[in-house]
C-alpha cells in the first residue's frame, strides 16, 4: 500500500520509523510547521521532519489542513491509507474520505479512556497500572473511531511521562505496522467503543505543574513523575520557583500546614500536604541545575517551619 503519514513528535517518529521499514511505501508526510524553539527562537523540525528528510520523504507543513488548497494537495498524492499518530490538527471528513482504505490512528492508550491530547501523562497522574495503544479508524470525532487493535503496557511504580513514552512508542510502532497487513489483507473486525467508559486526557498547560498543597501528596509525587520532563512540578521558595525533581511519599505520622517543610536532614526535605507529605531528595531552583538536596542545602539553608508557595 501508498502510506501518507501525518504526526509531529518522537512518539509519531518512532512509528514512522516501523512503517517505514515494513513492506509498504510511504509516499509523502505531513507534519507541523517548524517552531521556534530556546532563547534564540529560531525554528526547529520536529523528529517527523527529520526522520523524513534523512530518508528522502516529501515533507508538507500546512499551518491548517483543512483549507481548500491543502486538502488538493492531499488528493493529488494518490495514497491508499492515511496513519496519524499524534498529528496536532483535526481531519476534516473530506480528508478522512480521501484514501480508499480511510485513516487510521495510532493513539497512546487503551481507547476509550483517555481520548485527547495528553493520555500518557493522565494515566500516571490518575495512578493506573497500565495503559496501552490502540489503533482506530478514524472519524469526525476526537479518538471516537473503531478499534481494530490494541495493546496493553504495565505502568510500574516509578514510571514517568519520559519513560512510559518510549515504551508505548515502541509498542505502538510495532502495532501499526501488523495492522496495515490486516487491512491490506481485508482481515480486520473494527469494534465500536463503549461511549460509557469514555474519559478524556486534556493537553498539559505549565501552571498544571504548580503543586496544590491543600490536596494529597500522593497526587503531588504522581505528577512528579507524569509531568517529567514537561512540566514538571514546582513551587516557589522566597520568590523563586523551585522544581521538585525528585521525591517520595512519606510513610506516616507527619502533621504541619499544608506547604511547610516540617523536617530537615543532610539529604532530604519533608512537606506537609493536607492529606500526607513528601520526602524530597532532588530539586532545582529558578536559574540553576538540577541537584540532589544536600547540595542546595548547602547554599539556601531552609530550616524546619519553612513555608513555600
Amino acid at each position: 500500500m501508498k502510506i501518507l503519514f501525518m504526526g509531529t513528535p518522537d512518539f509519531a517518529a518512532g512509528v514512522l520509523s516501523a512503517i517505514y521499514e515494513g513492506p509498504h511505501e510511504v509516499v509523502a508526510v505531513v507534519t507541523q510547521p517548524d517552531r521556534p524553539k530556546g532563547r534564540s527562537k529560531a525554528l526547529v523540525a520536529c523528529p517527523v521532519k527529520e526522520f523524513a528528510l534523512q530518508h528522502g520523504i516529501p515533507v508538507f507543513q500546512p499551518e491548517k489542513i483543512k483549507r481548500p488548497e491543502e486538502v488538493e494537495k492531499l488528493r493529488a498524492i494518490h495514497a491508499d491509507i492515511y496513519v496519524v499518530a499524534a498529528f496536532g490538527q483535526i481531519l476534516s471528513k473530506e480528508i478522512l474520505d480521501i484514501p480508499r482504505y480511510g485513516c487510521i490512528n495510532v493513539h497512546a492508550s487503551l481507547l476509550p479512556e483517555y481520548r485527547g491530547a495528553a493520555p500518557i501523562q493522565w494515566a500516571i497522574a490518575d495512578g493506573k497500572d497500565h495503559t496501552g495503544v490502540t489503533i482506530q479508524q478514524m472519524n469526525e470525532g476526537v479518538d471516537t473511531g473503531d478499534i481494530i487493535a490494541s495493546c496493553t503496557v504495565d505502568i510500574t511504580a516509578d514510571e514517568t511521562g519520559e519513560t512510559l513514552f518510549d515504551k508505548l512508542m515502541t509498542e505502538g510502532a510495532a502495532l501499526a505496522a501488523d495492522a496495515l497487513g490486516l487491512i491490506e489483507r481485508g482481515e480486520i473486525r473494527p469494534i465500536p467503543q463503549d461511549e460509557s467508559k469514555a474519559t478524556y486526557a486534556k493537553m498539559i498547560k505549565k501552571e498544571m505543574g504548580c503543586i496544590d498543597f491543600s490536596g494529597s501528596a500522593v497526587r503531588a509525587e504522581r505528577l512528579s513523575r507524569a509531568f517529567d520532563p514537561w512540566p514538571g512540578v514546582y513551587t516557589y521558595l522566597d520568590g523563586r520557583m523551585l522544581k521538585i525533581k525528585k521525591c517520595s511519599v512519606y510513610g506516616s505520622g507527619v502533621s504541619g500546614e499544608p506547604g511547610t517543610v516540617v523536617s530537615v536532614t543532610g539529604d532530604e526535605m519533608v512537606i506537609a500536604f493536607a492529606e500526607g507529605a513528601l520526602t524530597v531528595t532532588a530539586v532545582q531552583l529558578e536559574g540553576k541545575k538540577q541537584m540532589p538536596v544536600h547540595d542546595f542545602l548547602l547554599g539556601n539553608p531552609v530550616k524546619t517551619g519553612t513555608k513555600l508557595g
